[in-house]
């Protein structure tokens, strides 16, 4: 793994280089959005009393669901839901469905208009839509701005290829194309910066959620490396992170820390983005494995991944005590001996292979298999939480709650199990 640093020239903010032909957007009608950032943040709230699907066309008969997308916020406490007809937004402690927007495709006479991608803005009015599955209800080509509490499009990007992500934060807008990654403004969906990469289908690429700094990585331009965009020292860096093509990423909410995985699925390394350096690498298994999803805990104490092997794993990370300034005698329920776990053949690293040396998983929970996950811990900080609680989404519907014992280890209990696109939700 080699790095390489340098200052590439940012582009002139008052250029506004946007590439979209034909933007719809109108700023004024994001100052409401504006106003309530700098103010409270009002939540996104049901209305009790109105029709929960209220775009939808009497007399069209609803067929069963198919689920398009899944995500969660930012924050980690609720989570969106695309499907053939609209899309859904969930909480998730405790787990309930907030709200339900159903689009009708009156083209086509049946219910639905598609939503392949919903990002979320923690919990506010304002969501981005990209198109998706049989009968989008929107161009894959095109970020929409949504407004929930105005129940319409407040603004659109186009591009001439389809959208495969979407990341928003408070200020900005984050596009991954194929090969390349647009930055808007957020207020004015003025273009900031754009990003060539190397062929990206699944759309690569988180963001830092601190107000303080703005820490972006996507893919590089060669197979394996990552780059890390910290625009608030304006220094770019690349990271030589795998030999394979790299197949996940996850950030620190304060853009420290980087996870990463690659197409061979055996190992994720854990690097610091500011110098690029390799802090820790742990091993998921010794076969193959198309990694799906990569979760740090909000302490930064832990790591959760899931794979196509129908195992979620939780590892122990050190990098939260050598690197975040915790005092050596702060008490904890994890002692030294979980913080840095190794295989039981560690005494002999450097004369047996590497494999029996690696840092396995402290806690493990088994899924059926044949279907993807997305994986996050549960809030720790709210009243009644659960302690090491980790929450699980399953494209078969599935929402799972589950929690690890870091002392000893082993198998998760399951504490909830629901299921969101069974028939009697809809």
């Amino acid at each position: 793994m080699a790095t390489t640093s340098f200052s590439p020239p940012f582009p002139d903010p008052n250029s506004n280089p946007n590439p979209n032909p034909n933007p719809k957007f109108v700023s004024p009608m994001l100052q409401p959005y504006l106003d309530q950032l700098h103010s409270t943040t009002q939540d996104i709230q049901p209305n009790p009393t109105s029709d929960p699907n209220p775009n939808l066309t009497p007399g069209l008969t609803k067929s069963n669901p198919t689920l398009i997308h899944v995500s969660f916020n930012q924050d980690f406490g609720c989570f969106a839901t695309g499907y053939d007809r609209g899309f859904r937004i969930y909480n998730c402690d405790p787990f309930n469905e907030i709200f339900r927007r159903d689009f009708d495709n009156n083209n086509n006479n049946i219910v639905g208009g598609g939503i392949g991608y919903v990002e979320m803005l923690f919990r506010c009015n304002i969501l981005a839509l990209v198109g998706g599955g049989q009968n989008p209800q929107f161009p894959p080509n095109k970020v929409m701005i949504w407004d929930d509490h105005q129940s319409k499009c407040i603004g659109e990007l186009s591009f001439r290829s389809d959208v495969r992500s979407v990341k928003l934060r408070r200020d900005r807008i984050i596009v991954a194309l194929e090969q390349k990654i647009f930055v808007y403004n957020f207020v004015d969906l003025k273009l900031l910066h754009q990003i060539e990469t190397i062929a990206n289908p699944k759309g690569l690429c988180v963001v830092s959620q601190s107000g303080g700094t703005f820490v972006l990585v996507c893919l590089g331009l060669q197979k394996g490396q990552v780059r890390v965009e910290n625009y608030s020292t304006k220094k770019t860096k690349f990271i030589l992170a795998h030999d394979s093509r790299i197949a996940c990423l996850a950030l620190t909410q304060d853009g420290q820390f980087l996870a990463t995985a690659s197409t061979k699925g055996t190992l994720v390394r854990i690097y610091g983005t500011q110098e690029g350096t390799l802090l820790q690498e742990v091993r998921r298994g010794a076969d193959r494995a198309e990694i799906y999803c990569l979760a740090f805990s909000p302490t930064v104490q832990w790591l959760a991944v899931s794979s196509d092997k129908g195992t979620v794993h939780v590892f122990s990370l050190k990098i939260n005590l050598v690197n975040l300034g915790s005092p050596s005698n702060n008490t904890s329920d994890v002692d030294a001996s979980i913080t840095a776990p190794g295989s039981s053949f560690s005494f002999m690293k450097g004369v047996l292979p590497k494999y029996f040396s690696s840092e396995w998983s402290v806690a493990q929970f088994r899924l059926p298999e044949g279907f993807q996950y997305m994986v996050a811990f549960g809030p720790e900080k709210n009243e009644g939480s659960e302690k090491n609680a980790v929450v699980i989404l399953g494209m078969d519907g599935s929402f799972y709650k589950c929690k690890f014992d870091p002392i000893s280890r082993g198998e998760m209990i399951q504490l909830e199990y629901h299921n969101f696109v069974k028939p009697e939700a809809f």
